[in-house]
């Protein structure tokens, strides 16, 4: 069942508003304002089912942890921890008094991400890179690929000796020679040899 996030702040008899007591000019406040937190929840609504089910957290608390966790780079056990101690956090989430408890447990972060899935990740991304405008737009983009997985395999005895049998097969037979052994079977199990067995 989906929660709907606070819209109005208000302050109780016996506190102030926790926008009141940060500093107006932080950058997460300032980022606060300007994040389309209502298109969002419109989105990301879609992904709930009305009135079946326990209550779910806000979207908007949700989606201001996932920023976060990208934003500072943290874990998201780190992250449920650091949102507890920081207030500017909390605003940024759009709380209206200060949490002394944790959000929620890490692990609903994951299922966050998983409900929301490709689409809303696309969603999120293309929300951030608008906040930027024309300076999201770049002539030139250096990407570093010294940790990218390559597409190549290396050339151990065990796979050059299986290279080297099939093309003499497909040479005597495209020049009609007859073998007594092709060594078809031996190379399929040195094959499954090679994939399972530790040292190459």
């Amino acid at each position: 069942m989906l929660t709907q996030s606070a819209e109005h702040h208000q302050t109780n008899l016996f506190g102030t508003d926790l926008l009141l007591q940060l500093d107006p000019s932080d950058p997460l406040i300032q980022l606060s304002h300007r994040i389309p937190w209502s298109d969002l929840e419109d989105t990301f609504a879609n992904f709930y089912t009305q009135g079946i089910g326990a209550p779910s957290k806000p979207i908007r608390l949700m989606v201001g942890l996932l920023l976060l966790k990208h934003l500072e780079n943290l874990s998201d056990e780190r992250l449920v921890m650091q949102w507890k101690r920081n207030a500017y956090y909390q605003a940024f989430c759009g709380m209206k008094e200060f949490q002394q408890n944790v959000p929620c447990h890490a692990t609903e972060l994951v299922y966050f991400r998983k409900r929301i899935g490709k689409a809303g990740c696309e969603k999120l991304f293309q929300m951030s890179v608008g906040l930027h405008g024309q300076a999201a737009l770049e002539e030139t983009v250096n990407i570093d690929t010294t940790v990218q997985e390559k597409n190549i395999t290396y050339p151990t005895d065990g796979k050059l000796a299986i290279k080297i049998i099939n093309r003499l097969n497909k040479l005597a037979k495209h020049f009609g020679i007859k073998q007594r052994r092709t060594f078809v079977k031996e190379t399929k199990g040195l094959r499954l040899d090679l994939r399972h067995f530790r040292h190459v």
